[in-house]
């Protein structure tokens, strides 16, 4: 049996008044979806253990299996991973957004959804403007940022202490920035041995605020932002770093699943590509993969077909549902639902069906990303698992409400995985 997981950032959602208390998954027309639940069998999962934030870090590492109190270092290490930046030991890697900030608020995580390319320059320029060396003569770095996909980009701050309370952009939209700049986590430090080889808590945070505020000085200058103001367009003005952390240990699925011999990961996104990475898995490369709803959904269906063919084990992301929740955008989170559906989900089903040896699909959500709140809820996620010859369960179509009555009931985070491999 080989084993598809494909997963929709954020799809799962809360009643929407707008859409008569239905949410956007009860809403969206997913055939594809629906007939697969119909046909297998459902269930819900917690994604997020307890003490843990509702992000993407954590539950896309905890559907797969990973106990995250002994692997989770945040978005930074997991992201380094992806962009190929191999992390020293004395490194402290922090995911870096840049964001748009209007009138003292953060107006959105994606600095207006800036692309790679423009992301590109001004990341550059950051590095002429900030990066500082700790001593000239060993051409050594205290900080230095790199370019990764849209507006999500890494910044490596050598020395530093991940004991440091931080925001992430996208759970504060429209609130004020000030009060939320990175502050030192003197508990969580209080209760660790000294480390005279880092910086303290207090001396990271410092730092960090003080490359925020720069950052602003900088990037409104830049051309690009003067161009963008001039149209009165959403300016990429401000750097924020959040989830950082060091180096993470993890073994690979190969070790911990005697029934995964090689697989891959299909995302646009750089986290989840880390966490495929240290997870031992290859890395599909898709033209016009995006993150965003305008991704090359057929290119990634075909991605996966072609991974199943010659490995055992896809885990498909798409971001795209996420993106959609975070920017309040009810009419894009139903119709990148409805893309999921019939422009992925129904044509990998089309093909695996066909074919001798058996393909068991699950679909879920990592976590809920409601589109009237526009942040990451840590509640339970539906799921759907098939394969031919499945015993169904009494579930009818697929989402956050039927599920309640699937067969798998609840389960906890270690045991989707489990789940899935017995098949």
């Amino acid at each position: 049996m080989k084993h598809i997981i494909i997963l929709g950032d954020g799809m799962a959602d809360l009643p929407v008044d707008r859409l008569g208390g239905k949410t956007p998954l009860q809403h969206a027309h997913k055939p594809t979806m629906d007939m697969l639940a119909r046909q297998g069998r459902c269930g819900r999962l917690i994604t997020v253990p307890e003490g843990f934030p509702p992000g993407s870090e954590v539950a896309n590492t905890a559907i797969l299996g990973y106990d995250l109190n002994k692997v989770y270092e945040g978005r930074g290490p997991l992201e380094a991973a992806s962009i190929g930046y191999d992390m020293a030991p004395d490194d402290l890697a922090i995911r870096c957004n840049i964001i748009t900030i209007d009138n003292g608020n953060i107006l959105t995580h994606n600095g207006g959804n800036l692309q790679t390319a423009d992301a590109r320059i001004l990341i550059d320029h950051l590095n002429q403007k900030l990066a500082n060396p700790i001593n000239q003569a060993q051409g050594c770095q205290r900080v230095k940022f790199i370019t990764g996909i849209q507006y999500r980009h890494l910044l490596i701050v050598k020395g530093g202490s991940k004991h440091i309370i931080c925001a992430p952009p996208h759970d504060h939209p429209n609130q004020p920035w000030r009060p939320l700049l990175v502050k030192a986590d003197h508990q969580a430090a209080a209760a660790l041995p000294a480390d005279n080889t880092r910086l303290t808590p207090q001396q990271t945070a410092d730092l960090l605020n003080h490359l925020i505020l720069k950052s602003q000085e900088i990037l409104s200058a830049h051309p690009y932002n003067q161009a963008r103001a001039a149209k009165r367009q959403r300016q990429a003005n401000s750097i924020w770093p959040w989830s950082g952390g060091y180096r993470p240990s993890m073994h690979t699925l190969q070790e911990q699943y005697p029934q995964i011999s090689s697989g891959t990961v299909i995302s646009a996104v750089d986290l989840i590509r880390g966490i495929g990475r240290y997870a031992g898995l290859n890395i599909a490369e898709v033209e016009g993969a995006t993150g965003l709803a305008d991704t090359n959904y057929e290119g990634k269906a075909q991605a996966a077909i072609s991974a199943l063919r010659t490995g055992d084990f896809v885990f498909l992301h798409v971001e795209a549902s996420d993106e959609a929740g975070h920017d309040g955008n009810l009419e894009l989170k139903v119709k990148t639902i409805e893309y999921l559906d019939q422009r992925l989900i129904a044509p990998i089903h089309r093909e695996v069906s066909t074919w001798q040896q058996p393909v068991c699909i699950a679909v879920l959500p990592d976590h809920l990303t409601p589109v009237e709140q526009r942040i990451h809820v840590a509640q339970p996620v539906p799921f759907l698992i098939w394969h031919k010859g499945i015993t169904p369960d009494s579930v009818q179509q697929y989402d956050e409400q039927s599920c309640v009555g699937g067969s798998y009931g609840m389960l906890k985070p270690s045991q989707f995985m489990q789940e899935l491999m017995k098949i």
